[in-house]
């Protein structure tokens, strides 16, 4: 189970250090283009360039898929050129830069904003090893990208830094409420998530830091829903454990925009949940889920089952958080889905 997820300024300026054009245009297309400057707070709100870690990955995906689409340019940061090239064919993507590890830093200088999405899956059996690499997997990435935008000229140094984290910052609780301003949990992924919190904080204080923290995602194209799907068309479907756990997630689209929304306005920094305004119970889950697909959901899962095959990755989904989306809500956040009865329908039509 993957768990993580506008103002337009306006300015003029004369002298600019660094230009960068929007992938071309046909005369089919248009006549005319812009010419914008990575280091005028205008590209705020006009065309940015963006650069992403984690970007071959569920949300990086998508992410990249609307930055490209409203003609963002996009900086792809990957530890592998051929993967991110067959997910992003240059005849469906022109003008997508895809970058390794050597070339991040000269992606990094001069686009307007950056997003660290990297991360090893924590849905898997926790081995001492597995552990040991699920956070330094995230901390190695999110460091190397704090220092390579704090190295950065001022010029052409990035405007905002948008960095997941997750709502396993909380801990678990069937009973607690968590929203942005509740303290940090005591195990595990809790443990993960301040130090990937802390890390990505290093940035320059003149950049702009927003730490999405993100639910479990929904999308028929990965993380848990996926894997849900399958048990359910054979009539296997049901709770995982008791069912009461909280199950916080956000629909694929929601997160997205949420992310994006936050490179764009100034007004999104700090600490943003990415979760639907309704958490529900594990157990509504998947009766909304067995509604929506025609299928029963009276099979539960015994937490022994689980166990003997996630071992300590189990409590990701046997325990969970009840968690609101505060901050997003204050900044006028427009969710497409705040139902999860709604989310599955569109997922699923």
């Amino acid at each position: 189970m993957e768990t993580f997820g506008a103002t337009a300024l306006t300015s003029s300026h004369t002298v600019c250090p660094s230009l960068h054009l929007p992938r071309p245009l046909s005369t089919r297309e248009g006549r005319s283009f812009r010419v914008w400057c990575s280091s005028d707070q205008s590209s705020m709100g006009n065309q940015m360039i963006i650069s992403v870690t984690g970007a071959t990955g569920f949300i990086g995906r998508r992410l990249v898929q609307k930055l490209h689409a409203e003609n963002h340019g996009v900086h792809v940061l990957t530890r592998s050129k051929s993967k991110a090239e067959l997910i992003f064919p240059v005849k469906d993507f022109p003008g997508i830069k895809i970058a390794e590890e050597p070339e991040w830093k000269n992606s990094i200088q001069g686009s307007t904003g950056v997003v660290n999405l990297a991360g090893l899956p924590i849905s898997t059996r926790w081995s001492s090893e597995i552990k040991k690499e699920i956070k330094q997997s995230r901390i190695r990435v999110t460091s190397k990208v704090a220092e390579l935008i704090n190295s950065a000229p001022d010029d052409i140094r990035p405007k905002v830094f948008v960095s997941a984290t997750a709502v396993g910052y909380y801990g678990t609780s069937e009973t607690q409420v968590f929203d942005e301003q509740s303290p940090s949990g005591n195990d595990y992924l809790a443990e993960v998530c301040r130090e990937w919190e802390s890390t990505a904080l290093r940035v320059n204080g003149d950049v702009r830091v927003a730490l999405i923290r993100i639910g479990v995602v929904l999308g028929k194209e990965g993380g848990a829903l996926a894997k849900m799907i399958p048990l359910f068309k054979m009539f296997a479907g049901g709770p995982l454990g008791s069912g009461n756990q909280w199950f916080s997630w956000i629909h694929l689209d929601d997160i997205v925009d949420l992310i994006y929304e936050a490179l764009r306005n100034p007004s999104y920094k700090g600490v943003i949940n990415g979760t639907a305004p309704n958490p529900v119970r594990f157990a509504e889950l998947c009766v909304q889920l067995g509604h929506v697909m025609g299928r029963p959901s009276w099979l539960p899962v015994p937490d022994i089952a689980l166990k003997a095959v996630l071992g300590e990755g189990a409590a990701v989904v046997l325990e969970g958080q009840k968690v609101l989306p505060t901050q997003a809500k204050k900044l006028g956040f427009a969710f497409k889905y705040s139902y999860v009865k709604d989310a599955l329908k569109a997922i699923l039509s």
